[in-house]
């Protein structure tokens, strides 16, 4: 980057609090519902910018006038900054309808490169877009991951900090686009609404996550929208982390959380899991026992898509779950690299297919199509025992050279 990475105040009191402020030239998800004061933590960020005699772009596809109206609600005067330069509100035309657009992906394409344009002509030091849903919802999620990490890693080169509103995501196409950006920010700001009796919503949970830096970590905190105050919190600064978890945990009658439990030093061995030389000395024999008694089995392999090409937030510590409580008794399972081995002990054709149904039906959702996208992250290969192989380097060596199916797509 051409300025260097150093925190600055947000305007945002549980970001400053929490983590010291934002990075600059960092890339920043404002996540929420409608209504849940995205708008206005935005104008809070912009006005921030311009107490510190700095620029801030402000996309928006409202009127400058509304922008402003919402403003005054929080006292500030956005016209006062907007006269003196230092918030530049760019209005922004909707995208066209997929019906009016020949290829509506090249038009979102131009349209989030033209925001480099915009930044080299102002040279702000932040950036928002409120909101940039609309304008990411690409059909070829291949070709946004393209083009969104062209245009922000440039705008991240230049030491502009940006802060992207956009939606909770509300299925699993949604779900994939939020993952893509994700997978390029530095962290997500996350509002959660909490609507009262009569409908309106004054109050919620705000959640910041770093997925870059801020090694503070996670914090959450309620927070409420105040007249002529803004978005107001009640977090407050930690002492210590201790003191931290003993604030926050539910107090359950007749129950004690875990953190409570001192845990064994001993280390403890998980059933059906070996190290990578017992399981090629298990391997070995059944190769033998095959050569002797025609015994046939499988050897299976799993890995997870490239964190930048996952559209799910599954871990390789959930599939390794998922794939022990996935297998019968027999079974041996071994973690060889980023891959998951397991050696099939029963013959019957139907193991395979019964296997992988089992593991998509014990993805850590309730949601099917959510399931689904997981899924679709989980990648298999799988190799029947023969006269071929002499040894389990062999067939790991065979085995683990290609991985090219999904759980979705099993071979046959």
């Amino acid at each position: 980057m051409k300025k260097a990475v150093q925190l600055f105040p947000s305007g945002i009191s549980i970001i400053d609090s929490a983590w010291g402020g934002l990075y600059r030239g960092g890339t920043y998800l404002l996540v929420g519902e409608r209504k849940t004061g995205k708008t206005l933590l935005s104008i809070q960020f912009a006005v921030e910018t311009a107490k510190q005699k700095e620029i801030c772009l402000f996309f928006t596809n409202t009127r400058p006038k509304d922008l402003m109206i919402q403003a005054a609600s929080i006292d500030v005067d956005l016209e006062h900054y907007m006269n003196q330069n230092l918030i530049i509100v760019v209005r922004v035309a909707p995208p066209p309808e997929p019906t009016q657009f020949g290829n509506r992906d090249d038009y979102l394409s131009e349209y989030l490169s033209d925001i480099i344009t915009v930044v080299n002509q102002y040279n702000p030091t932040r950036l928002i877009f409120d909101e940039i849903t609309p304008y990411i919802e690409f059909e070829d999620l291949g070709k946004l991951r393209e083009t969104f990490s062209n245009t922000f890693e440039q705008i991240e080169d230049l030491g502009v900090t940006s802060l992207l509103s956009i939606r909770e995501p509300a299925s699993a196409s949604t779900q994939m686009i939020f993952n893509i950006l994700n997978s390029y920010a530095t962290g997500v700001i996350q509002l959660s609404k909490k609507t009262d009796a009569n409908g309106s919503t004054k109050s919620g949970i705000i959640d910041i996550q770093p997925n870059i830096g801020h090694t503070e970590g996670r914090f959450k905190a309620y927070y409420s929208i105040e007249p002529y105050k803004g978005i107001t919190t009640d977090f407050k600064v930690p002492k210590t982390k201790e003191k931290t978890i003993e604030k926050t945990q539910e107090k359950i009658e007749n129950y004690i959380p875990l953190s409570e439990i001192k845990s064994t030093t001993q280390e403890i061995s998980i059933p059906n899991f070996y190290s990578l030389d017992d399981f090629k000395l298990i391997l070995n024999n059944q190769i033998a026992m095959y050569k002797t008694t025609g015994q046939v089995f499988t050897l299976a392999s799993f890995k997870l898509a490239s964190k930048e090409n996952r559209n799910s937030s599954l871990t390789i510590n959930q599939l390794k779950n998922i794939i022990r409580i996935s297998t019968e008794k027999k079974d041996k399972i071994c973690q060889v690299d980023e891959k998951i081995c397991v050696l099939l002990v029963k013959e019957d054709p139907k193991s395979i297919s019964d296997f992988i149904s089992k593991i998509k039906l014990n993805l850590p959702s309730d949601d099917p199509t959510e399931r689904e996208v997981m899924a679709s992250d989980v990648y298999f290969n799988f190799l029947k025992v023969s006269d071929a192989f002499e040894n389990a380097d062999e067939m790991l060596a065979k085995l683990h050279f290609d991985v090219k199916d999904s759980i979705n797509t099993p071979s046959s």
